[in-house]
């Protein structure tokens, strides 16, 4: 019987080996026999999401307003604010000079002064200004200098927050110029900022 079984075996395994032989090249296996690593793919998709959230967060439209020394930037170069502009304790500027006595909830066409609600300066926690892409993203990921928001709702600020939307309605300088937007476009930033922190908002290295 066993011998019986080996013989019907035998040749079974040689017509399978020839056509396996047959239907697949070295090439096709180093694929079967190599498989991806899940891991690896959700750390290079998130890598992918956060360069591209990155290139926006680090484009002068959200820099100035993230400075290292208290003193809102301007333009595209980074310009200290004219005027002699500062923060203050509060970020929105001191009494006789707030912000909002010249940025309004509003772009003002007319006079090129640029606004949005809430128009304010980041708090001195959270300066970018000078900082590498990671260390804005762990700074931007502390409880102690987001303003104490988790995950979820600093993915809601990033994504719907009117003021840092204004990003893509910046409106035009005092000589008409339109402002130069971020250098990704809104919906495909939102969707970079959801699926980076879906992936676990993973901080590459520098």
């Amino acid at each position: 019987m066993r011998k019986l079984l080996r013989l019907i075996l035998i040749p079974v395994f040689l017509i399978f080996g020839v056509l396996f032989a047959t239907h697949y090249t070295p090439r096709d296996l180093d694929t079967l026999y190599i498989p991806t690593s899940k891991k690896d793919t959700v750390t290079s998709n998130s890598n992918v999401h956060f360069n591209k959230m990155m290139d926006v967060l680090t484009s002068p439209r959200c820099i100035n307003c993230h400075p290292n020394d208290n003193i809102p930037k301007q333009g595209d170069d980074g310009h200290p604010h004219y005027f002699g502009m500062a923060g203050g304790e509060r970020n929105l500027g001191y009494e006789a000079t707030k912000c909002i006595t010249c940025h309004q909830s509003e772009n003002n066409a007319y006079s090129g002064v640029p606004g949005a609600p809430e128009w304010s300066l980041a708090p001195a926690k959270m300066k970018w200004e000078g900082l590498t892409r990671t260390e804005i993203a762990k700074s931007m990921l502390n409880p102690a200098n987001n303003g104490g928001r988790n995950l979820e709702e600093l993915m809601h600020h990033l994504t719907e927050h009117e003021l840092v939307l204004w990003a893509w309605e910046p409106g035009v300088k005092a000589d008409g110029t339109p402002r130069k937007k971020p250098p990704v476009p809104l919906e495909e930033y939102k969707k970079a900022v959801k699926e980076w922190i879906a992936n676990g908002a993973i901080v590459p290295e520098d």
